[in-house]
């Protein structure tokens, strides 16, 4: 597959016609043939419907209701609290974690699962910046024993809201200046200054996918420590945490892991930053003795040391269950599926969409593309009206404000004639 997709843009002719259509409903027809992951839709329960808003909520998996009910009716109805230790509640957030952690590029005991991502931003970026500056107790970042003062945290500025907010709260915690920056400007922003950096992988209303191994090594260079944030990339293509030496990383599990609405989210911390990580959090879950109820507080080792209170179990454990469909399935393979996808989706954009109508935000070249297309409606067209229509005739995606329309392709569940038929109806909402 080329690293750059044959699609330059949406500068079709618009509507191909009947024959047309029928062109790329046979290509939809035997790329859906070719494709090894298509047997895996048969596990989730869906309808007719076009899902591709799975980078907001994936779908469930089939054999889940299930399991929740066991949760429900026998480990909790029956077992009661002997559940904890008989079914595995208390070990779940470093169990889960583990299983969550191939999935993104990281070794066993170097992720805890817990708390909402917003959550675990802040965990995060506070003890990044105790790392930066040596406040933990070890040596600073940079392994100066006369460190300058790190007093500057630098924000995605086109982060999601909550990570903003959240970094602007740290800042004021920590006494840092917030500097808000593109990730392509980073390597020019960082400096003596910078104890943190806080990334989203890929941007959420564009789906651009953001260049985490050479930014990660920038803010190293710089002294400084790197926070990832991962929702619209764990499990939609491979991140390589450890490769790369990523500091710490969050991410959410309701997207394209389809852990369900809220489901917990997770934390990763470098495997030489887990004796530093010094949580804002402590909590009795995260204490070396969590049942010795003792006044002072000693962190856990490892992962343990981000968890926080007791862990939410139903959710947590509908979480585990969702991610056995994960079994034997290469992250490659997802990652191949989804750039395949997304370029067929928007060669038929160009084919079906008359000119002038749309623009795609989302970039051509593979590199710099997540699971996700975002088109841009022109002026005078309602991009929320159009979604709506869209949902009305059985393809789900989702608006940004103000003229934006987002599509997630999730490859475990949405085939090629999933993208054709999403694309001609698009034409059709955007005529009507």
């Amino acid at each position: 597959m080329s690293e750059r997709s044959e699609v330059s843009g949406l500068s079709g002719t618009g509507p191909s016609g009947t024959n047309g259509s029928a062109e790329y409903v046979r290509r939809a027809e035997k790329l859906d043939a070719a494709d090894e992951l298509a047997p895996l839709r048969g596990l989730f329960t869906l309808d007719d419907a076009v899902y591709l808003d799975g980078n907001s909520l994936g779908a469930l998996a089939a054999h889940v209701p299930g399991r929740v009910e066991d949760v429900v009716r026998r480990q909790w109805g029956e077992l009661r609290i002997r559940s904890w230790e008989e079914s595995g509640w208390w070990t779940a957030p470093e169990r889960i974690g583990d299983r969550i952690a191939p999935l993104v590029g990281a070794a066993p005991g170097r992720i805890v699962v817990g708390d909402s991502t917003s959550v675990n931003v802040f965990k995060a970026l506070v003890a990044a910046v105790r790392i930066a500056r040596g406040e933990d107790g070890g040596t600073p970042a940079d392994g100066a024993t006369a460190h300058p003062v790190r007093d500057e945290i630098v924000v995605d500025a086109s982060t999601f809201p909550s990570d903003g907010y959240i970094a602007a709260s740290v800042a004021r915690m920590t006494g840092c200046t917030l500097r808000p920056a593109t990730p392509a400007d980073v390597p020019q922003v960082v400096g003596k200054r910078t104890a943190a950096v806080l990334l989203n992988h890929v941007d959420y209303r564009t789906g651009r996918l953001h260049d985490l191994p050479a930014l990660t090594a920038a803010v190293h260079a710089a002294g400084a420590l790197v926070v990832w944030d991962l929702c619209h990339s764990a499990g939609a293509l491979p991140v390589g945490l450890d490769e790369h030496g990523v500091d710490l990383a969050v991410g959410c599990t309701y997207k394209f892991l389809n852990g369900g609405p809220g489901s917990p989210a997770f934390l990763y911390v470098r495997g030489d930053h887990q004796d530093r990580f010094d949580s804002p959090l402590p909590g009795w879950n995260s204490h070396a003795e969590p049942f010795g109820m003792r006044g002072d507080f000693e962190p856990a080792e490892g992962a343990p040391r981000g968890r926080v209170g007791t862990p939410d179990i139903l959710s947590m454990l509908a979480l585990e269950a969702a991610l056995e469909v994960w079994d034997g399935v290469s992250v490659d393979a997802v990652r191949a599926k989804s750039l395949a996808l997304t370029d067929f989706f928007l060669e038929c954009v160009g084919a079906y969409v008359p000119p002038g109508l749309v623009e795609s935000l989302t970039p051509a070249a593979h590199a710099e593309r997540g699971s996700q297309v975002a088109l841009r409606c022109a002026p005078g067209i309602d991009a929320g009206a159009v979604m709506k229509l869209l949902v009305e005739r059985g393809v789900v995606g989702d608006f940004r404000q103000p003229d934006v329309l987002r599509f997630g392709f999730t490859p475990l569940y949405v085939g090629f004639a999933d993208a054709e038929r999403a694309a001609r109806v698009l034409a059709g909402a955007l005529t009507a």
